[in-house]
């Protein structure tokens, strides 16, 4: 029964075309949506609609892969690329947009950037994947309540104050933890690559050992 059960989980972490990664490539197919809406139509209610939309559905394909038992490789992979992609296509659409202080955009974009590059880089490395941490997923809901805000807010319409309001009252502290987040990544990266290499040396030094 535990080879059974065992095989089945390997099979699982296998699949493609499970729900959680079919809602992650809708997600990504809309960017095209938003970008029609804010450029093509010059419509920032309707695009910051899709925006928040796209925000707020963040957690549904990893809660959905936990909850179905359908976490995949292929899910690991695509759904922090399709996050990262979301973030940099909003910012720099609103950004070109002019709908958001500059300085705001470039601190979020820098950010992110260098957060993409190190992760990379780590797993280049071979360290252990890092886990997201409270102040980051605080950080990234806060901008991404921002940043749909700061674009509703330049549209013409009676609700532009509210939603200017609303993208500074998300968007500082979501800022704030977003960098605090940041440098607070860098100790456990430096342990996530030691733990990596370790493990390393150990499966290493077991083939040895087995030949």
């Amino acid at each position: 029964m535990q080879d059974g059960t065992a095989g089945r989980a390997a099979n699982e972490t296998d699949r493609v075309l499970t729900l959680p990664n079919i809602i992650t490539v809708i997600r990504l197919s809309c960017l095209p949506l938003f970008l029609w809406l804010l450029f093509g139509r010059d419509n920032q209610v309707g695009a910051a609609l899709v925006l928040a939309a796209l925000g707020t559905t963040d957690w549904v394909d990893g809660y959905l892969a936990r909850r179905l038992g359908q976490v995949s490789e292929v899910g690991k992979i695509l759904d922090p690329v399709a996050d990262r992609l979301l973030f940099f296509v909003g910012i720099g659409g609103i950004l070109i947009d002019g709908s958001v202080p500059v300085w705001f955009a470039v601190i979020v974009l820098v950010r992110e950037v260098l957060v993409a590059a190190a992760t990379l880089a780590l797993a280049a490395l071979g360290a252990k994947r890092i886990d997201v941490t409270w102040a980051g997923k605080k950080g990234t809901f806060g901008l991404m309540v921002a940043f749909p805000s700061f674009l509703a807010g330049s549209a013409d319409w009676s609700a532009a104050g509210f939603f200017t309001g609303l993208a500074w009252v998300a968007g500082i502290p979501g800022l704030i933890l977003s960098l605090y987040s940041a440098a607070a990544y860098v100790p456990i990266a430096r342990r996530a690559f030691a733990e990596g290499r370790a493990a390393r040396a150990a499966a290493k030094a077991g083939g040895a050992h087995a030949a």
